[in-house]
């Protein structure tokens, strides 16, 4: 790959995805998309690159952001922030709701799913009155494959003992074959959407809870704090917003505080008074 070639693709995945590499990231793209060229029969990324040129092939445009696309994650990833969410977000948000019942959270950047049937299976287990609640989590993602995937809600067993503790396992998965198929009390929770998040999201209506975690990282300052603002926009005064352990808003947005009473990366909004 020449350098000229890098920088084409380095532009082109900026204006497409939001996808910020750098100029020493040339391994990454490598590693990505010479595998892609081999599946499509293609001679290598030089061709990948001439072809991407032409602006004529939206399918090798789709297929070169997914394969682009990081898709690490796992079951209750992390450990503190579902422990966060249990013992300290939910509870006071299904305090503040229990009149109207009603509550929505985000999962952006999904990927296969495994975030979203965390959130199902945490809220399953803090609402033994479940179905008298209005719950949806939106789970969204710019890769169509990976959604297709998520929504089928079938997993492999390497891919469940990656932080789903067994009892989880035994009662919400049920074994289909040489996977594990997610029960429908789960998959009834939540919602899939294809979304890139450099575009107007305002439709997906508002939110108490966006999980936006390890995203940010990939976009440069500018795009980070236009998410970041319009994210705002969607979330409830009261609710929190969720960021990877690596990631802050502090010092690009000011809608944005740090919650003082969690560990891992919690923002409330700026205007609302935090829970003590």
């Amino acid at each position: 790959m020449t350098p000229n070639e890098y920088a084409y693709v380095c532009d082109f995945l900026k204006r497409t995805s939001g996808l910020s590499l750098g100029s020493e990231k040339e391994y990454l793209v490598t590693s990505r998309l010479q595998p892609l060229a081999r599946e499509l029969g293609l001679s290598g990324i030089s061709e990948i690159v001439q072809r991407l040129q032409t602006g004529t092939e939206p399918n090798l445009a789709t297929a070169v952001m997914e394969a682009m696309t990081t898709n690490e994650t796992s079951f209750f990833r992390d450990g503190i922030p579902f422990e966060e969410l249990r013992n300290y977000m939910l509870p006071q948000l299904l305090a503040t709701r229990s009149g109207y019942r009603s509550l929505r959270i985000w999962s952006a950047a999904c990927s296969t799913g495994q975030e979203p049937y965390t959130l199902a299976i945490l809220l399953h287990e803090m609402l033994p009155d479940i179905r008298s609640w209005r719950i949806e989590i939106v789970a969204t993602d710019i890769d169509q494959t990976v959604l297709q995937r998520a929504s089928a809600g079938r997993y492999s067993d390497r891919e469940l003992k990656r932080g789903l503790p067994e009892e989880y396992l035994n009662r919400y998965f049920v074994h289909d074959g040489e996977a594990y198929q997610a029960c429908e009390s789960l998959r009834s929770l939540i919602t899939w959407k294809q979304l890139n998040l450099l575009k107007d999201f305002s439709g997906l209506g508002r939110f108490d809870i966006v999980f936006c975690r390890n995203v940010l990282i990939y976009f440069d300052n500018e795009d980070k704090i236009d998410i970041a603002r319009r994210i705002h926009r969607q979330l409830a005064s009261d609710g929190f917003l969720m960021l990877g352990a690596a990631e802050t808003v502090i010092g690009l947005c000011d809608d944005f505080a740090r919650d003082s009473n969690c560990r891992s990366a919690v923002y409330t909004s700026a205007l609302a008074p935090a829970f003590s």
